[in-house]
């Protein structure tokens, strides 16, 4: 897969791709990441992105030209999946992370300031958010993305069941777990999974799966539902 970013702040990624699954996701050419300093193509001498918007109100706006232009210079930019990173594209969710290891480029807009000219929405498929509040800019939310979908990519972690038993993959939060010591202060592990019998085991963990959801995050259920 090829992640392309368009970020003013480039060198906010350094730290992200240097380390753990996302690291070795790059060494092993599961993934490639490029990062676009939309600001290059600015045609203003002083390099500025952003403008006041027409018709008056607060903050800057950042204009449609020199993102266009970004866009335009990566290659196969027509066939790539553009997503805008904004507070008002449609809630980013563990379904939407499967439904992006199937592209084979996805190019990721951050925003900054008060907003985008509206005429940015012309040259992208799809407008994404990771959550109703606001950030400063769409580069942590790139993150939090590209570090969904990577996960999910095939021999990106160790063990295909890494994932599949995480949280919201299959609609339920994942089940409680444990490790040693088998007592600590008084809490001890559940018999069942100390038994042995694999089939009670994940007998259990669905069950608890399924009651942990039902508990805390109800409306997961709801979710699924609707689906069926």
């Amino acid at each position: 897969m090829r992640v392309t970013i368009l970020s003013l702040f480039p060198e906010m990624f350094s730290g992200v791709f240097k380390e753990s699954i996302l690291k070795r996701a790059i060494q092993k050419d599961i993934i490639k990441v490029d990062i676009v300093n939309f600001r290059d193509f600015s045609t203003d001498k002083h390099k500025h992105v952003d403008d006041y918007a027409f018709g008056g109100g607060p903050g800057m706006l950042l204009s449609v030209e020199p993102i266009v232009k970004a866009l335009q210079s990566i290659e196969g930019f027509e066939t790539a999946w553009k997503i805008l990173l904004t507070p008002q594209g449609t809630t980013f969710h563990q379904n939407t992370a499967k439904e992006y290891t199937k592209k084979d480029h996805i190019i990721l807009i951050c925003g900054h300031y008060e907003g985008f000219d509206e005429r940015v929405r012309y040259f992208i498929d799809e407008e994404v958010s990771i959550g109703d509040y606001v950030l400063t800019g769409g580069e942590i939310a790139a993150m939090a993305i590209i570090d969904s979908v990577v996960r999910l990519l095939p021999d990106a972690l160790g063990k295909k069941e890494s994932f599949e038993n995480d949280s919201f993959y299959d609609g339920t939060l994942e089940c409680p777990q444990y490790t040693r010591p088998q007592e600590f202060m008084g809490y001890t592990v559940p018999e069942v999974l100390l038994s042995g019998n694999h089939q009670e085991i994940e007998k259990w963990r669905k069950e608890q799966a399924l009651n942990r959801t039902k508990e805390r995050r109800p409306d997961l259920l709801s979710k699924t539902d609707k689906k069926d």
